[in-house]
């Protein structure tokens, strides 16, 4: 297939996304990226990756893994950067621009899935339904049936009002919680309450629950402080980055009391997940999963071949993240060595 583009992988890839990008005509090749390099994977020995590298157009990552500039500099030819799905925080979208290299990603595409996964965290962790779950498979049954919050009149805090946040925001709605919220500005045209900082939002809330982007200026947004202003009731939800919230605070909480509980799909160090809070009967993980489903997959699939399609054909992108163009791409490649 060395007449068909070239797409270099970083991420793991179902199935499906994978057969529909190769019907496309792309040619798929799976690499691993380090701090400062890239290493084979799968068919892809270390042998091949110059000879990738020197001709790979086009580039598939994701918000967690990401692209540096250093990264970038090992791939002369790259034209586009495609993040399956709508993060993008770790690909330097700063130093993309700068060698002319187009960035795309693909909002609006999970974000009902990830709401419904939200609402999904906060029942299963104010009811304790895992842990009922699992003593009534055990045998047990009287003494588990001690009274649990309910969402029905609580009091939700949203931290970022975007798309998945507005869609968690409605969902509560129906289950007659009143909704406040704090983004870096208020939404004029926005019924829920607006919060200036996010302590005070913790103060207002009964759940806190965070759909905010990572990166840098949320870096643990939630730290000890906020914590103890959600308080001893309150519970945690988190399916946004792991990197939004101090692990080290949130566990010192989660066991001193501090707050109620913990319902978490994103984790700083993940896949790797503390051992203290697997071992918390008071918090609900979940493996980075909230985004995930046969809709919302798919709905990501076609998003990357618009825009790969778009690129290929001298057209705009249906969802750039930078601006650049073709002519500026080979211009700024050549400029960056």
């Amino acid at each position: 297939m060395h007449d068909a583009p070239l797409l270099l992988n970083l991420i793991p890839l179902e199935p499906l996304a994978r057969a529909q990008l190769r019907a496309a005509g792309l040619d798929i090749h799976d690499v691993d990226v380090t701090a400062s390099g890239l290493a084979g994977r799968g068919t892809a020995g270390k042998s091949d990756i110059s000879g990738l590298a020197s001709r790979a157009r086009l580039l598939l990552t994701n918000g967690t893994t990401g692209l540096n500039a250093a990264q970038m500099d090992l791939l002369p030819q790259l034209e586009l950067v495609c993040a399956f799905g709508a993060g993008y925080e770790r690909i330097d979208v700063a130093a993309a621009t700068q060698r002319g290299i187009a960035v795309a990603h693909a909002p609006n595409t999970n974000g009902q899935t990830v709401a419904d996964h939200a609402l999904a965290l906060m029942l299963a962790v104010s009811r304790g339904l895992v842990t009922l779950d699992r003593a009534v498979k055990a045998g047990g049954w009287a003494k588990h049936r001690a009274p649990r919050p309910t969402l029905h009149g609580a009091r939700l805090g949203v931290i970022g009002l975007g798309n998945i946040g507005q869609a968690i925001a409605r969902r509560a709605e129906g289950f007659g919680m009143s909704v406040g919220y704090h983004t870096r500005t208020p939404h004029d045209d926005r019924r829920w309450q607006y919060f200036a900082n996010v302590a005070e939002l913790a103060d207002a809330s009964d759940f806190l629950v965070l759909a905010c982007p990572g990166g840098p200026s949320t870096h643990h947004l939630v730290d000890a402080d906020v914590l103890a202003r959600l308080g001893a009731n309150g519970f945690l939800v988190n399916v946004a980055r792991g990197s939004v919230v101090d692990t080290e605070a949130l566990i010192e909480a989660l066991c001193d009391g501090v707050i109620a509980g913990a319902a978490l799909d994103v984790f700083e160090t993940e896949p790797e997940v503390p051992s203290a809070l697997r071992m918390l009967e008071n918090v609900v993980l979940t493996p980075h999963v909230s985004g995930r489903s046969p809709a919302a997959l798919q709905a990501q699939i076609d998003s990357v071949l618009a825009n790969v399609r778009a690129h290929l054909a001298g057209q705009p992108l249906p969802t750039p993240v930078n601006s650049t163009t073709q002519t500026g791409a080979k211009s700024g490649r050549e400029a960056s060595r």
